[in-house]
């Protein structure tokens, strides 16, 4: 009887191998990138192609994303955001055990559109305060935003942002001391170029919409608001 001799690992396999006990010891954290192709190259005495084999092996796995022209991160377990009648981010990332971070990206005054007006029920025209910016659960950006606010109810909520980027603290110094999601929209989007770019994904990639209206004790609109959440990274879940 002829002994046969045992077949080798693929070198790829072994890359991958190698980069998923580098992820098990915590080598590298959810978020973090990874080391350039050229790099991994290096270290493993391989080419580029057996390195990037490698690495789709893990994107296959759900263990490493990877942007065009970015190179390869650690994926990020997607964080619970619950969808109610209170929606809180800074205490929906707590709650879920994560640290909530904002980034403002611009706010500016102008006039509403037409859409924008009627679900602040304000006139065409009227001026509103539009807050963009860029939400991070655990230092990773996570969904990019926009809330609107109407001027003629808030004239001072532009100011307030220059202190904090709390949408709850800015309408608290406007006298709104508790508000409600009256309305709430989830949507199936594709990211475009400067999404992209904000939340280190790629162009066309799949984003959830969500759009809700926030009302006042008295059921006067507050806020609309727009998000777009990096599909892989949130899990939304509506609350009653």
């Amino acid at each position: 009887m002829r002994d046969t001799a045992p077949s080798k690992t693929p070198i790829w396999q072994a890359i991958a191998s190698a980069l998923r006990g580098d992820l098990a010891e915590g080598r590298y954290k959810p978020g973090d990138k990874l080391p350039t192709e050229s790099a991994l190259a290096e270290r493993f005495g391989v080419n580029r192609h057996t390195v990037r084999h490698g690495i789709s092996a893990l994107v296959d796995e759900g263990l490493i994303r990877t942007r065009r022209g970015s190179g390869a991160f650690v994926a990020a377990t997607p964080t619970d955001y619950p969808i109610g009648k209170r929606v809180r981010f800074h205490e929906n990332l707590i709650a879920a055990g994560r640290r909530p971070d904002k980034r403002v990206l611009d706010i500016e005054e102008r006039a509403a559109t037409e859409g924008e007006a009627a679900a602040l029920h304000i006139a065409p025209g009227d001026m509103i305060c539009t807050y963009h910016g860029l939400s991070l659960s655990d230092g990773q950006p996570i969904a990019v935003f926009e809330s609107l606010f109407p001027l003629t109810r808030l004239p001072g909520i532009s100011a307030a942002f220059q202190d904090n980027s709390s949408v709850t603290k800015a309408l608290q110094s406007q006298g709104i001391a508790d508000y409600t999601r009256a309305t709430t929209r989830l949507t199936a989007v594709r990211a475009s170029a400067t999404q992209a770019l904000h939340l280190n994904v790629n162009e066309g990639d799949p984003l959830l919409k969500s759009s809700g209206v926030n009302v006042d004790d008295a059921g006067q609109p507050v806020e609309y608001g727009r998000t777009w959440f990096a599909g892989d990274r949130v899990t939304l879940t509506l609350e009653e």
